[in-house]
């Protein structure tokens, strides 16, 4: 059994999975560490993500919580507060897309819960032989270049801080969580990289992925933005 913790899905516009994410998110919980919490943050959703998370919730063996941003404010903006809602000693966050399976929680779990670490993180760059299905070439070579650019821009000595799953030791990274401003995508590296600067320790841990259509990055709309947040960052540093 893992220790109790924290599951944080933001969701915007995810009606047609949401349903069956919940359902393996619940189920893996109640059989993995039932005294867990589940907190789904729909972020300004305009489809029916709100009220399949609803129906979804109800019945849940395990303690749930629905949090609703209205209007969208970025999926930075959601993991934050959901993170900031936490009950438990231990927060993460995955994806609604579940492109790294549940069964990978453990990897993230356990060096927190044994005090190795403050943060560990998923990663895809380590072994990329845990990849199963991969992005599209052009997505992926991008995303090898936004991740060299971020060591450059920041100094973080990782290699895949876009991943979508994460876990903090909430205690120690409550300040950062707080002290956060980045609401969209890169607000992962902002994360990161305010933990580097308060000392905490983290981890970077191969995991096993399998890309899952339906992202909602537009390839270069969202880019720009995200190398600009990074660059900000830096500067405003």
């Amino acid at each position: 059994m893992l220790p109790a913790f924290s599951i944080v899905i933001p969701c915007f516009n995810e009606e047609a999975r949401i349903g069956q994410t919940l359902r393996l998110t619940v189920d893996y919980l109640a059989a993995n560490a039932p005294e867990s919490e589940l907190i789904v943050v729909n972020d300004g959703s305009t489809d029916a993500t709100g009220a399949i998370a609803r129906e979804e919730l109800k019945p849940a063996q395990i303690v749930t919580r629905l949090l609703e941003n209205f209007p969208n404010r970025g999926k930075g903006a959601a993991v934050r507060s959901g993170l900031l809602a936490a009950r438990t000693a231990i927060g993460v966050f995955s994806d609604a897309d579940l492109s790294t399976q549940l069964e990978e929680t453990p990897k993230l779990i356990e060096p927190i819960a044994n005090r190795e670490v403050e943060i560990a993180f998923g990663s895809r760059a380590l072994d990329r032989n845990l990849i199963g299905i991969h992005q599209p070439w052009r997505r992926e070579q991008a995303g090898r270049v936004f991740n060299l650019l971020v060591r450059l821009a920041t100094g973080l000595p990782f290699w895949d801080t876009q991943c979508g799953f994460k876990a903090f030791r909430l205690e120690a990274c409550r300040p950062i969580l707080e002290a956060a401003r980045i609401e969209g995508f890169a607000f992962d590296v902002e994360l990161l990289y305010l933990a580097g600067r308060a000392g905490l320790r983290i981890r970077e841990v191969p995991v096993r992925w399998n890309h899952a259509e339906g992202s909602k990055v537009s390839f270069f709309r969202d880019s720009l933005r995200m190398l600009g947040e990074v660059i900000t960052l830096r500067a405003s540093s």
